[in-house]
């Protein structure tokens, strides 16, 4: 049986590097963590998952990013998959955008970069309550 999955979507490997650090100390080995450089590449992690049947539960989310920002992904992806979890990181997006990925993907949370680790931590917990 497969572990779930995380996926970390940012244009800068060292923000996904940062993150999978990160949720790695926090949950250790209880999920398995996916990083993509970018929405394209985000959509073909999670085909791939589910071609799998390996269950994506949480995703966060970058908002300034080449080609398609941010809320356009999760709202992607919502029509998908509901069920995920999602979460915006972002230095720059703007309240319309933010508004938009809550009103049209669940967003469960944005946060600021750059991000505290306690808030983001208590942030995917608080969202993996849910499931």
């Amino acid at each position: 049986m497969s572990k779930p999955v995380i996926l970390c979507v940012d244009d800068e490997r060292m923000v996904l590097d940062s993150l999978r650090t990160q949720l790695a100390a926090e949950f250790g080995n209880a999920y398995t963590y996916e990083g993509a450089e970018d929405a394209e590449e985000a959509l073909e992690v999670i085909s791939e998952l589910y071609d799998e049947k390996i269950t994506l539960i949480l995703i966060i989310c970058d908002w300034l990013m080449p080609g398609i920002k941010g809320d356009e992904l999760l709202i992607r992806i919502h029509k998908n998959y509901p069920h995920v979890i999602k979460i915006m990181l972002t230095g720059q997006a703007d309240e319309v955008a933010i508004d938009r990925a809550k009103k049209q993907a669940n967003l469960h949370s944005c946060l600021s970069k750059p991000w505290l680790e306690s808030e983001l931590l208590e942030t995917i917990k608080s969202g993996l309550s849910k499931l």
